[in-house]
């Protein structure tokens, strides 16, 4: 008579420590495309990398000379020591 040896199942895989997924289907029930863990952390990643790069561009704007000189039609104030 064989005996059940319970060392010989195997081990499940706890699924809870795998982050989220998410699944899209048409009406027809066919896969249209699948979003992971990744994607979402991949898509933070690049709206923080556009914000830090809409900040500098806007700094570097702001604090450009003009491109045309023109020149001053006030005459300095004179140095009294």
């Amino acid at each position: 008579m064989n005996k059940f040896d319970s060392s010989q199942l195997r081990p499940r895989i706890n699924h809870t420590s795998e982050g989220w997924l998410v699944q899209v289907y048409s009406r027809d029930r066919r896969l249209l495309c699948v979003l992971e863990a990744s994607h979402g952390w991949t898509f933070l990643l690049g709206c923080g990398a556009g914000l830090l790069l809409a900040i500098g561009w806007f700094n570097l704007a702001r604090h450009t000379p003009a491109t045309t000189y023109a020149p001053s039609t006030i005459s300095p104030p004179m140095m009294v020591d």
